[in-house]
């Protein structure tokens, strides 16, 4: 979701629609997830994070290109069952405990470790950059086995791989803020991000940023 916030919110300042936006990624996994069930509860973390976007004069920074994709192949291997319009919520639905994240787990990283590095490496293919060239990999923290194919696939070493799932675990929507936060103190001008992430339904993308400024 923070993929397509940045989207959105690059867009917004292009058009002149708006000269800043506030992009915030907020989750509490924890009133959604049975802790009874250990696919999920050791995995998933709260968490909330933001990032400031504003326009730049200098042509050589700032958003440069994005890969967006969504399709509907996942939507039995991540999901909630009750509580939209498919199932409302009702006194069944409570006392059967439908409320709570599933995930086939099995499923869930073969998509997202193909998908995840496919796009990240489309983007720095098709931007003729190198693995010298790209200064960070920010990738969404789902497991430390999806972020490691995604920095093979771009031949990244780990040094150049924002990581903070051993600390807050899947913070879904507040993983890529709280990297770029965390991180913030080592990123310099001109330095080339490329963000990648993956999520229900299924849906994925990568973004290639040039960070704007010295911390």
């Amino acid at each position: 979701s923070f993929l397509y916030g940045m989207s959105t919110a690059s867009s917004y300042i292009e058009s002149g629609r708006y000269k800043k936006v506030l992009l915030i990624g907020a989750d509490k996994m924890s009133s959604i997830i049975d802790y009874k069930d250990r696919t999920t509860c050791i995995i998933f973390g709260d968490g909330a994070g933001a990032a400031l976007f504003e326009p730049t004069t200098d042509q050589n920074v700032g958003y440069e290109d994005e890969i967006l994709r969504s399709d509907g192949v996942g939507r039995n291997f991540l999901k909630i069952e009750a509580g939209g319009s498919l199932m409302p919520a009702s006194q069944d639905t409570i006392d059967n405990n439908k409320h709570v994240v599933f995930q086939d787990g099995k499923n869930v990283f073969k998509y997202a470790v193909s998908n995840m590095a496919d796009v990240a490496e489309k983007i720095v293919q098709r931007n003729q950059l190198t693995n010298e060239d790209v200064d960070w990999l920010v990738p969404h923290q789902a497991n430390k086995r999806i972020i490691d194919a995604t920095a093979k696939r771009v031949n990244l070493p780990e040094e150049k791989v924002m990581m903070n799932i051993s600390r807050y675990g899947n913070t879904t929507s507040a993983t890529l803020p709280l990297l770029l936060n965390e991180y913030e103190s080592q990123l310099k001008k001109g330095d080339k991000l490329v963000f990648a992430a993956f999520g229900g339904g299924f849906t994925w993308g990568s973004i290639l940023l040039t960070w704007a400024y010295n911390s």
